[in-house]
């Protein structure tokens, strides 16, 4: 079982990364908020948790292990999948979405795509008073550091590459490409200065 990866960030998109070590280039799948807390950084160590099948073997990186826990927890309600779960901690940070489950407070989690009234209900009821109170847990714990440069970059004027990347990582997330490119769109257009980050995060509220 692999506990973490240590090496070199070859490829980041906002959905997943390659860990290059010892010369092996291995393929993790990642939250947007990881993605965050991963740019700039050439190297550096990734928290994995394993998902074996009989037809894949995934990789799941996580920046903190305060996201990891949230994701094993999120694993074990029924009828929330790996990549349901991604998507929900794509939507909140760890703190925020901490605080949603602990104060019960369902309509968040039913505006995440994918997640219906009953769903969330599972969510909240199986996992209320499981989880560790993120205040017990390091600053660096609780909010992976590219949170600060996330909130930089928006300030930015839009990259090119922008629109694009969103809507490549929307599709990997699970979404058509004809309502992604629309969404995507949207936001542009009400902002141009937005991030990649936020820009999938809202696209993520609206799909």
């Amino acid at each position: 079982m692999i506990a973490y990866l240590k090496g070199l960030y070859t490829e980041l998109s906002p959905t997943a990364v390659t860990v290059e070590c010892a010369g092996v280039g291995y393929a993790v799948s990642i939250s947007l908020t990881t993605y965050s807390a991963l740019m700039g950084q050439r190297e550096g160590r990734l928290l994995i948790t394993e998902i074996i099948r009989e037809d894949a073997h995934l990789l799941y990186g996580f920046a903190t292990s305060a996201e990891q826990e949230l994701f094993r927890h999120l694993m074990s309600v029924s009828g929330v999948g790996p990549n349901t779960a991604r998507i929900i901690l794509s939507s909140y940070p760890p703190m925020e979405l901490n605080s949603i489950i602990t104060l019960g407070q369902i309509e968040p989690l039913k505006a995440i795509k994918g997640i219906g009234l009953k769903t969330a209900q599972r969510i909240l009821v199986d996992l209320r008073g499981k989880l560790p109170p993120m205040d017990e847990l390091p600053a660096d714990e609780a909010r992976p550091s590219g949170a600060s440069a996330s909130a930089r970059s928006r300030q930015q004027p839009l990259d090119t590459a922008t629109p694009s990347e969103a809507i490549s990582a929307l599709k990997m997330l699970g979404f058509p490409e004809a309502a992604a490119q629309k969404v995507v769109r949207q936001l542009i257009a009400s902002d141009p200065t937005i991030s990649v980050e936020e820009l999938i995060k809202q696209s993520l509220k609206l799909l």
